[in-house]
């Protein structure tokens, strides 16, 4: 160990010989909702030539440019052979997805949602997570977790408490409903119902989505269908072995809806009047826009998918909450026409789950700067609240 640790300092002593503010990212994706995460740093970052960023998809390397579409064409998309052959200062991943990389790197996970779906991996893990340089905390509640569940220290430096960069544009005033739905060829002047369920061969999509779909269409709703990067898997474990781009599309032609495109949902999610969802990161995002939320309950999606029950009783309570399809329109409009009911609670829970909204890209930010050892340029400190209380500390308060 001591022979590799030597080697690498080498290594990097040798970089940074060669170019001493020369500093390089490796992005990892197995889906385009996982760019979508870290989308925003590379944003903010590109400009800076000082730090060279590489995209690989290690489990999916034939779908590489797929997956970073939402990228454009621009991103430099290399093989996962020639990723684990480079020396970069940081691997960043969104998603559980490790890499070896004989050379080192500075290992970042990040977490892409809240919904506290498959909670002994992404919530309250089983196993350590000490193998990562750094976590990109979205809330304490998780941060609380992780080291409730001994998967970290409760001293660890890893642990950084930053937000969620994905959700900054719904509350820093850069997405306007309106010129969304005109881009989507949608009128804003209708009422406009987006349908989000998550993915898994047992989600409301499986069991009743199409009829959802044609109940809401059929009253007149501007129908907005944003399926789930796993529900465009192929085999059941994912779709239910169905293709539902194939499905859909005819099904919402009809009544002039839109199937969405792209791994980013929050575009969708802020053109859109009430969100109708199972149990995905994304119901508890739009809480962000205060708006009204139906909730699908599905007994069977809630134990396949491991759910922490405190997730389940935080998303009932900030929505309504329907089991048949039958009950869909009568909550739609029920939301519409009382638009503030469960504001309050809306507000809280947002509070709770979402770190800092609005300036978390600028804590991941800083965070990337630190660990590749690059002061960013025109160096001003953001203040990512370090003061604050973290870890088991924040338990007494």
């Amino acid at each position: 160990m001591n022979i590799v640790r030597l080697a690498r300092n080498a290594d990097k002593k040798l970089q940074r010989w060669r170019d001493q503010d020369l500093r390089t990212v490796l992005v990892n994706a197995r889906r385009s909702m996982n760019y979508s995460i870290v989308a925003p740093i590379v944003e903010a970052m590109k400009t800076d030539r000082r730090v060279k960023f590489y995209f690989v998809s290690s489990e999916e390397p034939g779908r590489a440019r797929e997956i970073y579409r939402d990228g454009g064409p621009d991103l430099d998309i290399i093989s996962p052979f020639k990723a684990a052959s480079k020396r970069v200062d940081a691997y960043l991943v969104a998603d559980l997805i490790w890499l070896a990389m004989p050379r080192g790197a500075c290992r970042i996970f990040m977490f892409h949602g809240v919904a506290g779906k498959y909670g002994h991996v992404y919530d309250t893990p089983r196993g350590s997570m000490r193998e990562w340089d750094r976590l990109f905390f979205i809330n304490q509640r998780r941060l609380d977790n992780f080291i409730n569940a001994r998967a970290i220290d409760p001293d660890s430096r890893a642990a950084r408490l930053v937000g969620m960069p994905k959700t900054d544009c719904l509350v820093d005033g850069s997405l306007d409903r309106d010129t969304i739905l005109e881009k989507m060829g949608l009128d804003p002047g209708r009422r406009v119902i987006l349908y989000a369920p998550t993915w898994s061969a047992d989600s409301s999509l499986n069991l009743m989505g199409e009829e959802i779909i044609k109940r809401l269409g059929g009253a007149g709703f501007a129908v907005i269908v944003k399926l789930h990067d796993g529900s465009l898997m192929p085999g059941r474990f994912f779709s239910g072995g169905i293709d539902w781009r194939a499905r859909l599309s005819p099904l919402l032609r009809k009544t002039g809806g839109i199937l969405a495109a792209g791994g980013d949902c929050c575009p969708f999610l802020a053109a859109s009047d009430v969100l109708v969802t199972d149990h995905s990161s994304v119901g508890f995002e739009y809480l962000l826009l205060d708006r009204p939320l139906v909730r699908i309950h599905v007994d069977r999606l809630i134990a396949g998918t491991s759910v922490n029950p405190d997730y389940v009783e935080i998303m009932s309570r900030v929505s309504t909450t329907i089991m048949r399809p039958a009950e869909i329109v009568t909550a739609v409009e029920a939301s519409l026409a009382d638009p503030i009911s469960k504001s309050a609670e809306r507000k809280a829970v947002a509070t709770d789950l979402f770190y800092g909204p609005g300036s978390a890209t600028a804590r991941a930010v800083t965070e990337l700067y630190d660990a590749i050892e690059l002061a960013p340029p025109d160096y001003v400190p953001f203040d990512n609240d370090r003061s604050q209380p973290q870890g088991a500390e924040a338990l007494k308060m």
